[in-house]
């Protein structure tokens, strides 16, 4: 089993970050074939999530989505004033599991990993560990 960190650098207070690209050269590096590779983020406002990267809009209407449902403004009790980045972290979740076959992610025709940032910009990092099959 390989395991490492990837560190990742966000820009916006809000935005979704495609890290498909770096996932698959991890995965290369491994020399894994075919298994399953596990992502899990550590921090409590932002999260992680596969959906549609083919065009760029979508990432903006997941982002106008969240803030239309949970709202940014409101009497919550949290005294950092980060509660909206803390919900929408458990709405994507914190992990992700991909399978790995032919040394490469196994993903939809449009589907791309993404990294979810929801406080920053910061400087953010996620593990991944990949086993291998047999």
């Amino acid at each position: 089993m390989k395991s490492g960190k990837l560190a990742i650098s966000t820009n916006q207070h809000m935005e979704l970050i495609d890290i498909t690209s770096q996932i698959n050269e991890i995965i290369a590096k491994s020399g894994v074939t075919d298994g399953i590779c596990y992502l899990f983020n550590p921090h409590t406002t932002a999260g992680l999530t596969i959906n549609e990267g083919a065009d760029p809009a979508v990432k903006e209407d997941i982002i106008d989505g969240l803030r239309e449902f949970v709202p940014l403004r409101y009497r919550y009790k949290h005294l950092e004033g980060n509660s909206p980045s803390h919900i929408m972290a458990s709405l994507m979740g914190s992990s992700l599991t991909v399978f790995i076959d032919n040394g490469r992610a196994v993903l939809g025709i449009w589907q791309k990993v993404f990294f979810c940032e929801f406080d920053g910009p910061r400087t953010r990092e996620i593990m991944w560990r990949i086993s291998s099959e047999g």
